[in-house]
């Protein structure tokens, strides 16, 4: 992807809209569409890294109700030419179409290798970007969940309820989460805990990426994998309204 001079390019990650309550997150949403509305002027593409809702589930002919000032900010944004790519989250990963069809933006169920040259005067640097749930050692109950959740017979048994019914249910368990609800910290367990540093570790010996990006842990990270290689993680939009931006010469992780 080569990126003209001058402009940059934009990651964020965890707002899980909806969570505790569309009320309570109206106001963390219109500082999101605030964000996307300042990036705008200087951005190559935006990269939204997973859980933008926090319950997403699209039925043939019905999305979930809300969310209105994003999805219209991003089809503004779509239409003006500047890219924008979704990879699906943990909350947010039933998808079926909308985001392609109605925003032109595309959605990715995996992680995802991209190049960045930002002009002639710059050399490319290469980027494993993802969400980054469910990769790494351990977190197997997890893992055993998230096949349920992606298999095709499981999400048409679930169409099978009224929305009204199995969204109100999604949410309920969604948000018992603690640190989705905003009432807890992610703690940093050290470096040789993450299970996101043991995946990039892991990758690198397959091949070299400048930079591996992911959300996921509500946590903003900066993590020397080696002299070359970073890790980071983007944080969230419940505490910290951190972001990653990317000028062609440097990654950096900003609050809003």
């Amino acid at each position: 992807m080569e990126i003209p001079k001058g402009k940059k390019i934009y990651f964020a990650s965890d707002n899980h809209l909806g969570a505790p309550t569309y009320e309570a997150s109206r106001p963390r949403e219109k500082k999101f569409v605030a964000w996307l509305d300042e990036v705008k002027q200087d951005a190559a593409a935006i990269f939204l890294m997973g859980d933008l809702f926090d319950f997403w589930f699209e039925y043939k002919t019905v999305i979930p109700k809300g969310f209105t000032r994003t999805l219209g900010k991003l089809a503004e944004i779509t239409d003006s030419g500047i890219p924008v790519y979704f990879f699906v989250g943990n909350h947010d990963l039933w998808m079926n179409g909308y985001f392609e069809d109605e925003l032109n933006i595309p959605v990715f169920h995996k992680p995802q290798e991209f190049t960045f040259k930002m002009d002639a005067e710059h050399s490319q640097s290469t980027f494993f970007i993802g969400h980054g749930d469910g990769l790494g050692p351990d977190d197997k109950g997890y893992k055993r969940m998230k096949k349920v959740f992606t298999n095709p017979f499981f999400q048409w048994l679930f169409r099978w309820l009224h929305p009204d019914i199995g969204v109100r249910i999604a949410q309920y368990f969604s948000v018992k989460n603690k640190l989705i609800s905003g009432d807890d910290d992610a703690k940093f367990l050290g470096e040789d805990n993450e299970w996101l540093v043991a995946y990039c570790k892991r990758k690198l010996e397959e091949k070299h990426r400048d930079y591996f990006v992911f959300g996921h842990r509500h946590l903003p990270l900066d993590i020397q994998l080696n002299e070359s290689s970073k890790y980071i993680n983007l944080g969230d939009w419940i505490q910290y309204y951190t972001y990653g931006v990317f000028d062609g010469e440097s990654f950096e992780l900003k609050e809003y």
